[in-house]
């Protein structure tokens, strides 16, 4: 099974795997969060900013339990990224930036908001 990511002639990104059989199954659509680095967008439960205390909680939580993904690339945490896997990934774009991206990906694919 090979791992892709694709980009489709209207700019959506999406990524997937190709099948032994020769078939390509596709996971959903990727959200940029930040130089270079994309999460799936089906997987993100919510973007909050990490000033307030329950957030620097959480973040420390997750680096605890071993499930903390630092994407800030070196720079000063802007948002952090909360996945349906409890995974909390950190990101150096403004949490009010990634969340715009998130609502133009659902509302403007809204009938094919998933790739399969």
């Amino acid at each position: 099974m090979t791992r892709f990511c694709s980009q489709g002639s209207s700019g959506e990104i999406a990524s997937g795997h190709h099948s032994s059989e020769g078939g390509v199954e596709m996971e959903g659509r990727l959200l940029n969060i930040g130089f270079g680095n994309t999460v799936v967008v089906d997987r993100v439960v919510a973007i909050v900013s990490p000033g307030s205390a329950p957030m620097k909680r959480l973040k420390e939580d997750a680096k605890m339990a071993k499930k903390l993904i630092d994407a800030t690339m070196g720079r000063r945490t802007r948002a952090i990224i909360i996945t349906d896997s409890n995974h909390v990934i950190l990101s150096g774009v403004q949490a009010e930036t990634i969340a715009q991206r998130f609502m133009a990906d659902s509302l403007g694919k809204d009938g094919d908001s998933k790739i399969k």
